[in-house]
């Protein structure tokens, strides 16, 4: 097939969404198809919603800006986060569309969800199928209308630091966290603190303010990696006021924006990974946590349930619930025992995830159905199976 992929900013960018198009990209060309990517400017990169999100919609009504997608393709797939500059011009294009829908932006507790609601409803009316990375995501689409035979849900691959789990000395299913090397995280052992990863972005949807107030809040002796880019420097101000406040700064270490084998030297020295978002599409990164064994304190609110259970590979917590954060972070810190059986079946569940070969597979089956006009028959039920 010749398959286009469209996208705000460079396939280059290394969050979660964009790393799924970039790996989306690679399989379907090593299965044989050919894909030109089409960069639009990132109108979300800079400036805040308030005035980035109105010049995307002024996106639309350029005609040189949609002659720049008038292309030769069997199927055009469309990374959602570019809706408000794309949503006027698809009526207009001469080829079949399928979106990527990584979260919705309507999804988010935002201000201007409302406007966003009824934007990404229009967009979505203008496409032919859509790929969800989750149920929560697939469950969101659907309920703005679109045609459930129309969706799969295929999800992100957790593999990001395969060379760093499993080669050599590194870790491997056998090395994940024992009940040995637990044994003094709790107690009278202050030296030997429950080690926690914080992994994304610095803004606030990711919830590290609630991580912190959780860690002041918990009786364990909690210690905090951040790692990851400002995206938002106000916030990042305010939670830096934050541990301040809560005397925390021997205890919350900000790394800032670390290479893959310094986070993955990270991840091997910490006992659980906790990223309580507001809200998260999939959260990819509670899957690469698992990849070393590490239970996940993860956000009810979006897709983190199609990958961690409450309770057995780690703990959902409410959005905005410093209580519930605090709780997860005693009850991994309490029982070395059972934070041990939690890390082995993280790693269970990480090794059992479909890999991006399976995952671009249900892909490529519904842009070949889209591509020849077909109704999409990727789903036996009015709630797709998920990958697991």
């Amino acid at each position: 097939m010749k398959i286009g992929l469209t996208l705000y900013g460079s396939l280059d960018e290394q969050s979660g969404g964009f790393r799924y198009d970039r790996k989306l990209v690679e399989e379907l060309r090593r299965a044989g198809d050919t894909v030109e990517v089409i960069e639009l400017p990132w109108r979300g990169a800079a400036g805040g919603a308030w005035r980035a999100y109105p010049r995307g919609l002024l996106d639309g009504v350029s005609p040189r800006f949609r002659d720049r997608l008038r292309v030769d393709v069997d199927v055009m797939v469309q990374d959602e986060l570019a809706h408000p500059s794309l949503w006027r011009c698809n009526r207009d294009l001469s080829y079949p569309i399928v979106g990527i829908v990584h979260h919705l932006r309507a999804s988010e507790p935002r201000r201007l969800s409302p406007l966003y609601r009824a934007a990404e409803r229009r967009y979505l009316d203008t496409l032919d199928g859509v790929v969800c990375n989750s149920t929560a995501t697939w469950e969101a689409v659907t309920g703005l209308g679109v045609d459930p035979d129309a969706t799969v849900v295929a999800p992100p691959a957790g593999d990001r630091f395969d060379g760093d789990v499993r080669g050599g000395d590194t870790v491997t299913a056998d090395n994940t966290v024992t009940a040995d090397n637990t044994a003094a995280v709790t107690g009278s052992a202050a030296e030997r603190p429950l080690r926690v990863a914080f992994v994304g972005n610095l803004a606030p949807r990711k919830g590290l303010d609630t991580l912190v107030e959780g860690v002041a809040a918990a009786d364990a002796n909690v210690e905090v990696t951040v790692v990851g880019r400002t995206v938002d420097e106000s916030h990042v101000r305010g939670v830096r006021r934050l541990v301040d406040r809560r005397g925390l700064t021997d205890r919350v270490r900000f790394a800032g924006r670390l290479p893959n084998d310094e986070l993955a030297a990270t991840l091997r020295e910490s006992h659980a990974i906790a990223v309580p978002s507001r809200y998260e599409g999939f959260g990819i990164v509670y899957l690469e946590g698992m990849a070393f064994g590490l239970p996940a304190i993860a956000s009810r609110a979006g897709g983190a349930s199609d990958v961690v259970t409450d309770g057995e590979t780690g703990h959902l917590v409410d959005p905005d619930d410093p209580g519930g954060v605090a709780d997860a972070l005693d009850a991994l810190a309490s029982d070395p025992e059972r934070l041990a059986g939690m890390s082995r079946a993280a790693r269970r569940r990480y090794e059992r995830h479909p890999d991006w070969e399976t995952t671009t597979a249900r892909v490529r089956r519904l842009l070949a159905a889209v591509a020849e006009a077909d109704s999409p028959d990727v789903s036996t039920s009015s709630v797709p199976e998920v990958p697991t």
